[in-house]
């Protein structure tokens, strides 16, 4: 039985133990992407600036092969990047390959077409285009790209319906398609491997897309929209699959990609923000789905704005409704603290006239203990005990009178702070200002002081405690502490509160903690569980 709970809470510390890792590298990436997403303009301006020089040398082209070369590099630019300027060098591709009366130019330039095409959302025009092209003339490598092309055109339609009847018909004529590319295509190349990942992941064969696309993921020198692709396709499966994880990072990695390529026609910043907006994480999720629509739209991508239109008010208005909330919540954290001012306050008053009602008591009992010593010599002990408790309650009165002293010192300043950030609207550096509240590390203050004071006032308590205990069962002080637990419980005891509710309540401990150590401590002693509280309070005040 011990053996199966260990193995049971061995499995379930490493379940934990992977799920913060997790969520560690995911909150990594998601930085990165901050970052770099920070950086977009210099990305653009670096492919503008590419751009720029290839146009240059057009008016420098010696012939119209060298300019149809240049307008081939341009097109690859802007592909990924801007449908008008990609479908305006798609056209002067083919215008070209027209005077050059070159067949295979003619048919790749309207490949190219197709893409920018699909890439569009014109399905229609994309077919009509592919279905133009005379495939004698396409390479083999061309041949691969245009059934690709085909499948994408099949598989958009059908993703884009959203229609039983039509998914019916378009789906297996995309697998059709990408059966003819693979006929075409070098096996372990870049196309053959993105080829039957995508057939796996049309058939619903997660398997085998896991493996293909990993196996993607492993080339060398694949280009950052390659990746980004790959990572994409594999974040849905992983999706299928319930690996959310390894989803998300797949896709955040994919943005990455894409906002350093300055590629705009991309679907990898969308997925991520429908994904963290259903996970509850609005501000980033607002974020990137305002990126998706700016990109959509730099790009021309109908389809795209199509869906991101569909969620990118929710999100907002869900962001909206969430930063309303704070402000209430900030208004009666305010409120909450300014009561408890008020509560300090009316405390520290009350505190102050006990103390001076404590001091003239004091004086009474000074008189009646020199009374007392001349009386007997049984009187006497009574009068140190009194004494002795005189002193722990002077101390401790000062102690705890200077402790509130401090504390409304504290909620002062931070009233003030907080009272300038809600005036000047900075809800969200009041709500860190609120989140920034370390009641723990008060706690160990208030600890450290009273120990301060108690070990002043009982400096051999220490040396006394562990007298009740064997050699090797002595009860340890961590580093920088004066007390530990069991030694401030029944540093408590020995000042006179008994009652465990109480002690509890100052520790901050549940009542059945409380008695769990007194219980472990007297049974660790060799003195008698029922004597071992005598002993402590025969400990006596300096």
């Amino acid at each position: 039985m011990r053996l199966r709970l260990y193995l049971l809470f061995s499995w379930l510390l490493l379940i934990n133990l992977d799920g913060y890792a997790q969520t560690a590298a995911t909150d990594s990436l998601l930085n990165k992407l901050n970052t770099v997403l920070a950086d977009k303009d210099r990305y653009v301006k670096q492919k503008t600036d590419r751009i720029d020089e290839l146009k240059k040398q057009v008016g420098q082209a010696g012939n119209i092969n060298k300019k149809y070369n240049i307008y081939q590099q341009l097109y690859n630019e802007y592909k990924n990047f801007s449908y008008d300027s990609a479908y305006n060098y798609a056209k002067k591709l083919q215008a070209t390959a027209a005077l050059l009366n070159d067949p295979g130019r003619m048919a790749s330039s309207k490949m190219e077409l197709g893409f920018t095409l699909i890439s569009s959302g014109m399905f229609k025009e994309t077919l009509e285009t592919l279905n133009n092209i005379n495939l004698q003339y396409l390479s083999a490598n061309d041949k691969v790209e245009y059934y690709f092309l085909m499948a994408r055109s099949y598989f958009d339609l059908s993703d884009f319906d959203r229609n039983v009847d039509y998914s019916a018909t378009y789906n297996p004529k995309g697998i059709a398609c990408i059966d003819s590319a693979l006929s075409c295509a070098i096996p372990d190349t870049y196309n053959y491997l993105a080829l039957k990942g995508l057939q796996a992941l049309r058939t619903s064969n997660n398997d085998a897309g896991v493996k293909y696309y990993n196996a993607l993921l492993q080339l060398k020198n694949l280009t950052p929209n390659q990746f980004a692709v790959s990572a994409c396709s594999l974040s849905y499966i992983c999706e299928v699959q319930g690996k959310q994880d390894q989803s998300t990072q797949l896709l955040i990695q994919a943005a990455i990609a894409d906002i350093q390529s300055a590629t705009k026609e991309t679907v990898a910043i969308y997925k991520l923000a429908d994904f963290l907006y259903k996970k509850g994480d609005l501000n980033n999720a607002f974020i990137y789905i305002k990126q998706a629509m700016d990109d959509a739209t730099f790009y021309g991508a109908r389809h795209r704005q199509v869906a991101i239109s569909s969620i990118l008010p929710i999100i907002e208005a869900q962001r909206i409704s969430t930063v309303e909330q704070q402000k209430r919540s900030l208004f009666i954290y305010s409120s909450i603290i300014t009561v408890l001012v008020l509560f300090v306050v009316v405390f520290a008053v009350i505190i102050f006239r006990q103390l001076k009602k404590l001091r003239i008591a004091d004086d009474l009992i000074k008189e009646a203990n020199v009374s007392l010593q001349e009386s007997n010599v049984a009187l006497e002990a009574l009068n140190r005990n009194l004494s002795t408790a005189n002193k722990i309650k002077n101390e401790y009165i000062g102690y705890y009178f200077n402790i509130n002293s401090i504390y409304i010192d504290k909620l002062e300043s931070f009233q003030k702070s907080l009272d300038k950030k809600l005036s000047s609207k900075r809800y969200e550096d009041a709500q860190a200002a609120i989140k920034s509240l370390n009641l723990e590390n008060e706690r160990h203050q208030l600890f450290h002081t009273f120990d301060k004071v108690f070990i002043s006032l009982f400096p051999d308590f220490i040396g006394r405690f562990d007298v009740l205990f064997h050699t090797g069962e002595k009860i340890a002080v961590a580093e920088g502490q004066l007390l530990s637990t069991e030694h401030r419980i029944f540093a408590l005891i020995r000042m006179g509160i008994h009652d465990t509710d109480r002690i509890a309540k100052l520790l901050g401990y549940s009542v059945n903690t409380i008695y769990s150590y007194k219980n472990r401590i007297k049974n660790k002693s060799f003195i008698a569980n029922d004597e071992f509280e005598d002993h402590i309070m025969a400990i006596e005040a300096v």
